[in-house]
């Protein structure tokens, strides 16, 4: 039987690739941080998942958690990942986003002792990272040019995971995401933001929706395609880097379509309101990414839709905001 230790588990990729990995016969490990931690109570609602507590900042909890879990594959999920946040917090985000990847390399580096490739490394790279983007679409050789700190931040765990890579012979793999999205995704982000308030406003418990940048652009698809990506990279042979994207571009405008539509809302323009809070100080104005290379050396096609997605994301909104006004 496999093992895998998984940090960041409480999240929607964390979820998502447990259930994966227990569906494929794995014993999994999940790293939780802190006591009353309200995630913890999501993660413990997976048959077989097993929790260990630990801080991508505290380098001998992550190898305390190595040595319990004894895994043959890593999955670096764990970040301070909500944009926005990052320039409140640029250093914890530092700390966290970016030198937690370093933590979690040597943590590993040190466990395998001799075998540097014993144990199988994924990093979690983000299409945040390219920023300003030089280059449409983008893909796995494009220059990075983060526009936050989070971006900043993912950008020095992704070449930190190469250099362990090139530096040590590990078996360290990184997926740069662009932006998916599920049920499970944070109320904080912008797609549940819109999908949870439509629902909201459909029932009758909220008037409007405030928001930034509606022409802002971005490569979404479904956070449980994205977690098979995951797993495959580990499965390869060699260890390499690659773009997880659709190659399709919606806006928020396009976003706000579908999801007042999938409640029969044609014209939304007055349940929305601008706000300028809600603006990036330095935004990003256009994300799609190139992942023929995972599918030619991976096999991985998407298979849920934007459309699909966003109406999946309205229908589990409505159930949660009817069972919670009872």
């Amino acid at each position: 039987m496999k093992r895998a230790l998984i940090t960041g588990v409480t999240g929607q990729d964390g979820l998502y690739l447990a259930e994966l990995l227990l569906g494929k016969g794995y014993e999994v490990y999940g790293l939780v941080r802190g006591q009353n931690n309200p995630k913890v109570e999501i993660a413990q609602q997976i048959p077989g998942l097993k929790l260990l507590f630990g801080d991508l900042t505290d380098l001998s909890s992550l190898l305390r958690a190595v040595q319990t879990a004894q895994p043959d594959e890593v999955y670096n999920l764990g970040a301070i990942s909500f944009v926005a946040y990052s320039w409140e917090n640029a250093h914890l985000t530092s700390d966290v986003t970016g030198k937690g990847v370093l933590n979690m390399l040597e943590a590993v580096r040190l466990s395998c002792g001799d075998d540097s490739g014993r144990i199988r490394f994924y990093q979690a790279s983000s299409s945040e990272m390219f920023g300003k983007v030089q280059e449409v679409p983008q893909k796995e050789t494009t220059l990075l040019w983060p526009r936050s700190p989070y971006g900043v931040a993912k950008v020095y765990g992704h070449y930190m995971t190469i250099n362990y890579r090139e530096s040590y012979g590990m078996h360290a793999s990184s997926g740069i995401l662009f932006n998916h999205e599920s049920p499970r995704r944070g109320p904080e982000f912008v797609t549940r933001k819109v999908t949870r308030a439509v629902a909201r406003i459909h029932l009758g418990l909220q008037e409007d929706i405030q928001l930034g940048n509606l022409d802002a652009q971005r490569d979404w698809g479904f956070a449980g395609d994205y977690v098979e990506a995951m797993w495959l990279m580990l499965q390869q042979e060699q260890a390499d880097d690659y773009v997880v994207a659709t190659g399709e571009t919606h806006s928020i405008r396009e976003l706000l379509d579908v999801a007042f539509r999938t409640v029969g809302i044609d014209d939304w323009e007055p349940l929305v309101k601008l706000n300028p809070a809600f603006v990036r100080p330095a935004e990003v104005d256009l994300l799609i990414g190139d992942a023929s290379k995972a599918k030619e050396k991976l096999g991985w096609t998407p298979k849920v839709g934007f459309e699909q997605l966003v109406q999946m994301m309205v229908e589990s909104d409505l159930a949660e905001q009817r069972s919670l006004a009872g």
